[in-house]
């Protein structure tokens, strides 16, 4: 397939007249900007590589906007998160499977094209393991199949209710806690999906509060040394400093100390780091997972983006609770909340002409790629032919320069669709609404 755009986005800005050369595979065989249309099938509108949402968990889309009245205590994360288990306790494969794939399609229609679900509901709401213990995991492949979106499944290692090994809650009893369970879901998952290259089956836990040290460790050694490893990590300051009591040290600290953590890694959120931790996970190769409108959503903080990206630090995008299933808005939200901190305008530009959303969402696209597994994020010969074509019949972006293009799309437009979305070299469907997610 030959393909010819108009602008595309390369590793080095904006290039006019580009010819794609992709193979049957869905990678790319060349990019060869400057050129003729010959013989291509050419878009109409300018061309970014795909953005993979490094982060989500699709059930929580059903509880969007349902939880915020205040209660006659303190709203915070904790209190959310029992609204949370409420409503994970109603959910079987079947009503997973329709939930996911309904929001896997907005996520695709909005421009993700590889999504990576942190998956912790595996056993039965009453805690018995279903005949298949993989049955809610491959409900969430056989969802991200439907819907056209490559995944990469992250079985989740949920093992305590708290640092220290405090036993799970009777609303945690869906949670799979043992790490021999969850090497044996991943293993299946890899068995039966191993010639879909549209699917990655990860090493997961769920965080330092979640696991002990020593199930930490057994699960990474009994998982391929060549997928990726996520956690959430110092998202909530009581979080931070019950590790620290716990493990003498706070948690992205103590992990760096015990792990050798690189780029297989994403940690996601990450908020409440000191200026060494901040500085060491840049140098480990790691990817942060930054997940902005959960993270205001629920109050968890800001990370502190300005020094990382100087220090050379990885980072992804993921829209986690799913309360919004826009990249753009992430992105917009990820420059603004520092903004609002420093304030300041133009943070994640570095250097004096930078570009605020070309510096985000090429970032963001490398990093959720390296995140999730999948060979992405840029247009590099060999890698995977996953892109969007901007709608610029969209006022905001209507006869803007190239120059202009990627921050009219995160800044100034409203939820913009894509006019059209490619997975690995394969046009997809776009065009759903907000209800093809209910």
């Amino acid at each position: 397939m030959r393909l010819f755009a108009r602008e595309a986005f390369l590793p080095g800005g904006w290039a006019p007249d580009v010819a794609f050369e992709i193979a049957a595979d869905g990678t790319i065989l060349s990019v060869e900007p400057g050129a003729e249309p010959g013989e291509s099938e050419r878009i109409e509108g300018a061309v970014l590589p795909g953005m993979a949402n490094l982060h989500s968990h699709a059930f929580q889309r059903a509880m969007a906007g349902t939880a915020e009245r205040r209660g006659a205590g303190a709203d915070d994360f904790w209190s959310w998160r029992e609204a949370m288990y409420a409503l994970a306790n109603r959910l079987d494969p079947d009503a997973l499977r329709a939930l996911a794939t309904g929001v896997y399609r907005a996520m695709l229609a909005a421009g993700y094209t590889v999504v990576a679900e942190f998956h912790y509901l595996h056993r039965d709401p009453q805690g018995t393991w279903y005949a298949d213990r993989a049955a809610m995991a491959r409900a969430l492949i056989e969802a991200a199949r439907e819907a056209g979106i490559a995944i990469c499944l992250l079985p989740a290692l949920y093992a305590h209710a708290d640092v220290g090994g405090v036993p799970l809650r009777p609303e945690q009893r869906r949670f799979a806690s043992g790490v021999d369970d969850v090497l044996e879901i991943a293993r299946t998952l890899r068995a039966d999906y191993a010639h879909d290259p549209d699917v990655v089956v990860g090493t997961c836990a769920h965080s330092l509060r979640a696991v002990t040290p020593h199930e930490l460790r057994a699960l990474l050694e009994g998982a391929p040394r060549d997928v990726p490893v996520h956690l959430h990590i110092a998202e909530q300051q009581r979080e931070v400093d019950a590790v620290r009591a716990a493990l003498g040290a706070p948690p992205v600290a103590w992990l760096l100390a015990e792990y050798a953590v690189d780029a297989r890694w994403c940690l996601v959120h990450a908020t409440h780091v000191d200026d060494a931790e901040r500085d060491a996970l840049a140098r480990s190769g790691a990817v942060v997972g930054l997940c902005p409108t959960t993270e205001a959503n629920l109050g968890d903080g800001l990370f502190p983006l300005q020094p990382y990206l100087a220090a050379g630090g990885a980072l992804g995008i993921g829209s986690d609770s799913n309360v919004s299933l826009a990249p753009t808005e992430e992105l917009r939200w990820l420059e603004y909340g520092q903004r609002l901190a420093h304030q300041r305008r133009i943070v994640a530009a570095l250097d004096p002409g930078a570009s605020a959303g070309e510096t985000l969402y090429g970032r963001a696209a490398a990093g959720g790629a390296q995140a999730c597994g999948f060979a992405g994020g840029a247009f590099v010969p060999g890698r995977r032919a996953d892109l969007i074509v901007l709608d610029e019949r969209t006022p905001a972006l209507a006869d803007a320069p190239p120059s202009e293009l990627i921050d009219r799309y995160v800044f100034a437009t409203d939820r913009a669709q894509p006019l059209r979305v490619m997975v690995r070299g394969r046009w997809r469907g776009t065009g759903r609404t907000e209800r093809s997610d209910r």
